[in-house]
């Protein structure tokens, strides 16, 4: 029992390192989270969008499942790194894809503003 719990907290310390590894660098991170409503809508609609490749889709489904849960790697009950992990989970996925299936139908599905899709492609390394 005592190795189980053992192995939870290191499992769940090595996700923490992950996260940290993968933030947004130089403030973006803030950003990030004012744009979450416009990235899950954009995840949702790419999710959707059968022109994309399978794997891109089967990454975007996982993770609208993982948002959609109520267990996260920080509890959301914590102060800004509860949501935090959620921006940065989206973040990695978004490069992704983004990587994957172009800039093209990524801006062709964005619903929100040109100011917030520059946003999105700073985080997504895209210039």
């Amino acid at each position: 029992m005592i190795g189980v719990a053992i192995a939870l907290l290191v499992a769940w310390g090595v996700l923490i390192a992950a996260l940290a590894i993968l933030r947004p660098r130089g403030g973006l991170l803030r950003e990030a989270l004012r744009l979450l409503p416009d990235v899950l809508r954009l995840v949702r609609r790419l999710a959707a969008d059968r022109t994309l490749p399978r794997g891109v889709r089967v990454r975007l489904g996982l993770l609208l499942i993982y948002l959609a849960t109520p267990f996260d790697v920080v509890p959301d009950f914590i102060p800004v790194l509860g949501y935090a992990d959620d921006a940065i989970v989206v973040t990695a996925v978004l490069r992704s894809v983004v990587r994957r299936s172009g800039l093209e139908a990524v801006r062709r599905h964005w619903p929100g503003t040109e100011d917030g899709f520059a946003v999105l492609c700073r985080l997504t390394g895209l210039r």
